[in-house]
């Protein structure tokens, strides 16, 4: 009997120690099939207890949480207590979540607003100044590095004479020359900060600049158009200095082009600033581009009388006054037929550098006028009906006759002839004032051109001219 106890307990040993080494890989293959983040507690059918012994156990060794109480319920974890500041509250949540077996973290935690833990706040700060004192020399190295990144990047853009060639005119090139200086003071901080190890900062600082370059962009839009529109008109040249021109609704002679608007001289002598903006989105006519200018006027002839004869007489004495040019010719066409007249239109071309406009056209309509009376054409007036209300009394004859006799002049006053001979007699004297216009001075009137000139050259109001004579206009 006692050789089959002793056989079955060698039996039971041999069985166990050949349980150890089997046991022994899986315990260990549990333990790296964990993950990294997972803190491990035993399991027992008290799996509670080991929660709160696991979390008892942490938290003894932190001492911003030695005041953190807690409970655990059913795989809950319930944390109570005070901390001294926010982090410590998301470090103690964070520690209790990771506790295998936790199924969810409430955090009851406050934080703690006695004279102690504000002291240590305190000393946690004064760590904190202490680190930075340290940290001292690392930040005046960082801080030479950034500076000499700055300073070569405004030695780059001080180079004016390479950015003058590149750039087509003096104002891209200061754009180009401020760009430089921008990305340059840009890559010197962030290499300062790179080195101080603050590269969390440096995006946090980057993002916020970013809201706040949109906002700001919103807010000045008008004049980040402005500016972009002077851009553009600087490179396209619309006009030259003292072009006339017609900008929308305002008429000048240009004076200059600057980074904020166009500067005009009206016909009156008055001076006129565009915002750039608006010139770049404007309708702009330049009388000044083509010396060859068209002048037009109406003239009505009478209905009765043959109107394509009064075209051709019309149109010959336009060609032949000395102002005119050959080439185009002298057009005349008739445009409308009116109930008492024949509406013709006349148009010559001037040369705007031999003669002026408004000169041309002063002294062409009062030639045509004179050409088609003297051969006999009328040029009819307009003719009112007067139409009497019945309702009014009108006045007897006689009393009628009497006014007219007390408005007739006395017989010492000479009578005034009528009929065609004295209205023929009466236009005498207009056909002598217009014959002597030939000897009017005809080149053009520089007195506005001459204003300008003076204006550039003093310089005005010191702003830079982004007119360029060398460049080509648009």
């Amino acid at each position: 009997m006692m050789k089959y106890v002793a056989a079955l307990a060698a039996l039971m040993m041999g069985a166990q120690l050949a349980a150890l080494p089997l046991a022994a890989p899986a315990e260990s293959e549990a333990v790296q099939a964990a993950p990294e983040t997972q803190i491990s507690a035993p399991s027992a059918d008290g799996a509670d207890n080991a929660i709160k012994n696991r979390i008892a156990g942490i938290f003894d060794e932190l001492p911003e949480l030695e005041k953190v109480g807690f409970d655990v319920r059913s795989g809950v974890v319930i944390l109570s207590g005070t901390v001294p500041d926010a982090d410590a509250m998301a470090r103690a949540e964070e520690i209790a979540g990771r506790i295998d077996g936790v199924a969810t973290v409430r955090n009851e935690i406050e934080r703690s607003a006695t004279v102690d833990d504000g002291i240590g706040v305190l000393g946690n700060l004064g760590e904190r100044a202490a680190k930075l004192t340290a940290m001292l020399p690392l930040i005046g190295l960082a801080l030479l590095i950034g500076l000499a990144i700055a300073a070569t990047g405004y030695a780059i853009a001080a180079f004016r004479p390479l950015w003058n060639r590149i750039a087509p005119n003096g104002f891209l090139a200061e754009l180009i020359a401020s760009a430089i200086r921008f990305i340059f003071v840009v890559l010197g901080i962030v290499i300062a900060l790179d080195i101080i190890g603050a590269g969390a900062l440096l995006g946090a600082v980057l993002g916020g600049a970013g809201v706040v370059g949109i906002a700001l962009g919103f807010a000045m839009r008008d004049t980040i158009e402005n500016y972009v529109a002077s851009l553009m008109l600087s490179l396209r040249q619309p006009f030259r200095a003292n072009d006339h021109v017609l900008i929308d609704d305002k008429e000048g002679r240009v004076i200059r082009l600057t980074s904020r608007a166009t500067i005009l001289m009206t016909l009156d002598g008055n001076h006129l600033r565009i915002p750039n903006g608006q010139v770049f989105r404007a309708i702009i006519l330049n009388y000044t581009r083509n010396p060859q200018r068209r002048f037009e006027f109406d003239l009505g002839v009478d209905a009765d009388d043959d109107a394509q004869a009064a075209r051709v007489l019309g149109r010959a004495t336009l060609q032949a006054l000395p102002f005119v040019l050959a080439t185009p010719p002298a057009e005349a066409r008739i445009v409308e037929v009116g109930d008492s007249n024949v509406l013709i239109r006349f148009m010559g071309w001037i040369d705007q550098n031999e003669a002026d406009w408004n000169k041309a056209q002063s002294r062409a309509i009062p030639a045509v006028k004179t050409a088609l009376e003297d051969a006999g054409f009328g040029l009819p007036e307009p003719i009112y009906r007067l139409r009497f209300d019945p309702r009014t009394t009108p006045l007897p004859f006689s009393n009628i006759a009497e006014g007219q006799a007390a408005n007739t002049p006395s017989s010492t006053t000479q009578e005034q002839p009528s009929g065609p001979e004295s209205t023929k007699a009466s236009r005498t004297p207009r056909r002598k004032s217009a014959s002597s216009l030939e000897e009017e001075d005809m080149r053009p009137a520089d007195d506005i051109a001459d204003m300008v000139e003076a204006e550039r050259a003093s310089g005005g109001d010191g702003e830079n001219d982004l007119l360029d004579s060398a460049r080509p206009v648009e």
